[in-house]
Order: C-alpha cells, then structure tokens, then sequence
C-alpha cells in the first residue's frame, strides 16, 4: 500500500510585520572618495544620486549589524525572538564560508534552535529572501521568519577605481514575516540573466586571490595596502539593462498582483542609482502621489540591504505608513532580480 503524505498547513497568506536597520556610525561624505580618484562631487551626485555613505568600523561586522537590525525589526513586529523560526541571511560580504552566518545570528539573538541559512542573490537577495520566507509560513514549515539583508561592501570597494568607488555602503535591514488573513505579499516575478553576469562581478576569483598570495605576487594600491578583490561592473551596460528590463519586471509584479500604478503608495526600488530610480518611474508611470525611496543619496548602494534599509526610513520619516501598498524590486549581479508587491508593516 502506498504511504500518504499529509498535506502542508500553514497560514493561508503572509504579510511583513516589522522592519528594522542599522547603518554605521561612520558617515563617509564624497570628499572622502575624492582622496583617491580624479572627479568631482558634482559629477558623482550627477551620475549616481550619492552625496554619502556609511562605512562599517571594524566591530560593526555583518553578524553585528544584522542582530542590530533583526533586533529592531524583532521589536517592531511585536514577538519575541524566541517566536522565530527560521532566519534568512541575504549577503555577499561575509568572508567565512562556512557555517552561515544565519546560525551564529540565530543563537545571539535568542531563536532557539530554526532553520538558518545564507543566500547569494547579490542585490536583488532580500527580495530573494522574502519570497523564500512568504513560502515557509504559508506553508507552514514556519511561524515567523526573520529575513536581514546584510552588506560590508566596503570590503570589496576598489577605492582607486573611477567608476565604482563611490558606489558602495554598509548597513543592514530586516523583517519580520509572519501569517495574515488576508493577501499581503503578492506573487514574485523573478529570474537570472546568466549570459550578462560578466557585467557585474567580482574583479578576482578568491581561490586566484590565494594562489597570488602563496606567490607574493598580491598587487598593492597607491598607499602600499594589499589591494582586495573588489566588485567591478560595465556601467552603462547595467544602466540600460536596469531601466529598460527591469521596468518590465516591475510592471509584471503589478500585474501578478492585480494592483495597478494608481493604486500603488510606495515605490522602493534597490539603491543602485538615482537615475535608475527616475527612470523606472517615468517608465511605470507612476502618479506623484507614490512616495518613492531615494536612500541611496545618504546611504549608497548596500546591496542586499537596500530594500529593507529604504523600506524603514520611508516609514520612520512618515513618507510612507504602516498598511501603504508598497513595489518593491532588486535586481543586480548574475544577473538576477526580484519584484513583488507588499503590503508595509
């Protein structure tokens, strides 16, 4: 006789309940990145929307800053951590490959003993990990899911590189997702772009990185520090990719959700660029009453962290509130993306 499998029971739908960051202490202005690279603070806020941004010491480690930024979002949605079930780790700048960084967050911020694990989904990995987190808690396999997304990426800033140097913060954000009686995290449009992922990457291999160093052949920058591997990217092939495709995402992420541009609250797009952010708008053709996240112009591009970091000032400034319609979208290296609509904590 064949064995019958039981069907799974979780909540009919799932919602965001809190959101929480932390962006470190250090605030980095342009005339800082002006140190080592020929241009202008005119040029970069013209090309990019960035005046600052935050740059971790070295105690504010990605483990540091997520239990900072779970933390909030753990007080902001009204549980307890010890109610949360599995933790999501969206990130590309923790070093140690194994275990994830997930456990170690896991256990200091006082969940017992979930599922925790890590994601590489570059800058479209929050929006990864709450889809991943929608799917636990209608299924039934969690209550509560903790998602942070998390970046070091000055770690991985080459700061004598023209083109991407002043791009990069630090920070992290979280959320707390949990069930609802009603649809309040709509269907995601994502997917990956495999044959473009040369357009953004990491400039060496780490395992080449080593090999170097076992040599003594590391390369060094102008002050005489070991230079890092560090992301590099074709910037306005990202650019026209960005506008162009990712408008059509973001339009069928309306579209699976059944809400159309008017009807819409809030915009949070991931920080990569102002211009992008603009041009999406114009795309979409969205009314002037939609608030829109421009985070990037005091924060810089902090990848995974940018949705749920814009997510929070948007609300903490009363720009956007609690139960405001809100699209949201990452997109970034792979290259790989994510849309869905929410509804805000």
């Amino acid at each position: 006789m064949t064995a019958k499998i039981s069907p799974s029971k979780g909540s009919p739908y799932a919602r965001i309940l809190g959101v929480g960051g932390y962006r470190p202490s250090r605030v980095v202005p342009n005339e800082v990145i002006l140190e080592r690279i020929d241009s202008s603070d005119e040029w970069i806020r013209s090309r990019s929307g960035i005046a600052s941004r935050h740059w971790a010491s070295p105690e504010e480690t990605v483990a540091e800053m997520s239990l900072a930024a779970g933390g909030k979002a753990v007080a902001d949605a009204g549980i307890s951590a010890s109610e949360i079930d599995a933790v999501v780790v969206a990130t590309v700048s923790h070093f140690k490959q194994t275990p994830a960084v997930a456990t170690d967050i896991a256990h200091r911020i006082g969940a017992g003993k979930p599922a925790a694990f890590d994601i590489s989904a570059g800058c479209a990995g929050f929006t990864y990990g709450l889809t991943l987190a929608k799917g636990m808690v209608t299924d039934g396999t969690a209550k509560y899911v903790l998602v942070i997304g998390v970046e070091r990426l000055s770690d991985l800033t080459d700061l004598e590189d023209r083109a991407t140097a002043f791009l990069f913060g630090d920070g992290a954000g979280a959320v707390i997702v949990g069930p609802s009686d009603v649809p309040a995290i709509g269907p995601t449009v994502w997917g990956s772009e495999g044959d473009k992922s040369e357009t953004i990457k990491q400039t060496v291999a780490w395992d080449d990185h080593f090999r170097s160093a076992e040599a003594a052949e590391l390369p060094l920058d102008s002050t005489g520090k070991v230079k890092f591997p560090a992301i590099t990217q074709e910037g306005q092939a990202v650019f026209r990719w960005a506008v162009f495709e990712m408008a059509k995402v973001a339009q069928e992420a309306l579209d699976a959700a059944g809400v159309s541009a008017d009807q819409l609250d809030a915009f949070i797009p991931h920080q990569a660029n102002m211009r992008i952010i603009d041009s999406m708008i114009k795309a979409l053709k969205l009314p002037d009453h939609v608030a829109v996240a421009r985070d990037i112009e005091t924060t810089g591009n902090t990848s995974a962290a940018s949705i749920p970091l814009a997510m929070e000032r948007l609300l903490a400034t009363g720009a956007a509130k609690s139960g405001d319609t809100a699209l949201v979208i990452g997109f970034g290296a792979g290259l790989v993306y994510a849309a869905t609509v929410v509804t805000l904590p």
